[in-house]
């Protein structure tokens, strides 16, 4: 797919990759909205990359995702790239009495939200003669790390999601684009210890970006840099074994996290 000359919205788009796929489009030529729920972060956005157009809106509630529709394909009616970026991470000991609303949040941003922003701007872009969702996915779709089970099991969801729309949508002029990030450094990464993450290679945001925009413009419809094209793989050939090795740091984790919604 060309990377010039378009319309993108990103979700999340006020740090890590969606902050960064933004700044790396605006350079070849996009026009590029970004979205978030933190006015403070995405006019942090604004003052680093003033050509960029912010909109404060939350996946997670559905009529912000309507008027978020409503004004972008007004606003914007060249729209024709959707990036479904947004998203939470929580470390979560089910065994600990958490809060049951706190519970859920993943699934309200990292599963709902995407498939909301689909439904509410699938019939604009299926008017485009070029366009694409870009679902942002993660390694741990294709095997579970354990210490973040409702997070894993969004991007999961999120992965079947993506392979459905992609054969319903075959006859139209849009393209289903997923994007499987390893551990990135990024905020998400911001609680974990370096020995958390021992034996676990941490991709750097602006080389997976790269290598995110670089299968895009090849049309490689699953994008799974680093380790979580080693995680797919071994969740075919040795599926118990990878996720022993993900499962060894569980319990010390588990110590540190805090029940959700509660002091």
């Amino acid at each position: 797919m060309k990377l010039s000359g378009n319309t993108i919205l990103i979700t999340g788009g006020t740090s890590g990759i969606g902050f960064e796929m933004a700044k790396e489009l605006l350079k070849k030529g996009n026009t590029v909205i970004v979205t978030g729920r933190d006015t403070a972060k995405l006019d942090r956005v604004k003052t680093q990359l003033p050509e960029i157009h912010v909109i404060q809106s939350d996946v997670s509630q559905a009529k912000e995702v309507q008027a978020l529709r409503d004004k972008v394909t007004n606003e914007f009616p060249d729209l024709n790239v959707l990036v479904n970026n947004a998203g939470i991470w929580q470390t979560i000991d089910i065994q600990k009495e958490n809060d049951l609303e706190d519970l859920t949040k993943e699934i309200d941003i990292n599963l709902k939200g995407p498939i909301r922003m689909v439904q509410a701007f699938l019939p604009h872009l299926k008017k485009k003669t070029a366009s694409a969702i870009v679902n942002i996915s993660s390694g741990l779709a294709f095997v579970p790390f354990p210490v973040a089970p409702v997070y894993c099991s969004t991007k999961a969801a999120l992965h079947s999601f993506s392979l459905s729309l992609r054969v319903q949508l075959k006859n139209t002029p849009v393209k289903i684009f997923e994007i499987a990030p390893p551990a990135t450094q990024t905020e998400l990464l911001s609680d974990f210890s370096s020995d958390d993450m021992k034996g676990i290679s941490i991709m750097k945001v602006e080389e997976m970006v790269r290598l995110t925009l670089q299968g895009i413009e090849q049309n490689k419809y699953e994008v799974t840099p680093g380790q979580s094209s080693q995680l797919k793989f071994m969740n075919r050939v040795a599926p118990q074994f990878i996720l022993d090795q993900l499962s060894k740091t569980v319990d010390g984790m588990l110590k540190h996290a805090p029940s959700l919604g509660r002091s």
